[in-house]
C-alpha cells in the first residue's frame, strides 16, 4: 500500500525530470541574459498596433527599447540581442522587461511579458512541481505556457 501511495509523487518527479534542459515560456518581468546570445519571449497583443519593449538594468535604468509590429490580436514574439541602445553588448545578468501595446488610435495598454528560460532543475513541493530557471527564479509548473 505504501508503494502505491508514493506512485503519484514518483510520477511527478519523472515528469519534472523530463523538462530539465528544455526551454519553457513563462510569465516574467525579468530576462536572464547569458554571456552570449540573446533572450526571447512573447506578449499577447490585444489587437493590431505596435508593442514597445523596455529593457532595464538591475537599478531600473532603461538600457534599451524596441518595438515589434502586431498585425492582429494574439501572440507577438520578441527577441532581444543583449545590447544597449547604442548597440554595445551588455554583461550577462538579470534584466527587467516591460511592454506596452499601442493601437492605431494611439491608445496605449500595458501587456504582460512571457520569457523563455531553460529548466535547470525541478523541485516537488506539497502543492506540485516547481521549475528552477536560472536568472528568472522558481516558477510553478502550472505557469508554463510552452515547452520547447
Amino acid at each position: 500500500m505504501q508503494d502505491f501511495s508514493s506512485a503519484p509523487g514518483n510520477d511527478q518527479v519523472t515528469r519534472g525530470a523530463a523538462l530539465v534542459g528544455h526551454q519553457v515560456l513563462v510569465p516574467s518581468s525579468k530576462l536572464a541574459l547569458g554571456a552570449d546570445g540573446g533572450v526571447s519571449g512573447a506578449v499577447a497583443a490585444p489587437g493590431a498596433g505596435n508593442v514597445t519593449f523596455t529593457i532595464t538594468d538591475a537599478n531600473g535604468q532603461k538600457v534599451n527599447e524596441f518595438s515589434v509590429a502586431a498585425a492582429k490580436a494574439g501572440e507577438v514574439a520578441f527577441n532581444w540581442d543583449g545590447s544597449d541602445a547604442m548597440g554595445n553588448r551588455l554583461p550577462a545578468g538579470t534584466y527587467g522587461v516591460s511592454a506596452s501595446h499601442t493601437a492605431g488610435n494611439g491608445t496605449a495598454t500595458k501587456v504582460d511579458t512571457y520569457v523563455k528560460g531553460t529548466v535547470d532543475s525541478v523541485t516537488v513541493g506539497t502543492d506540485g512541481l516547481y521549475l528552477d530557471l536560472p536568472g528568472l527564479g522558481t516558477v510553478p509548473l502550472d505557469y508554463v505556457l510552452r515547452v520547447s
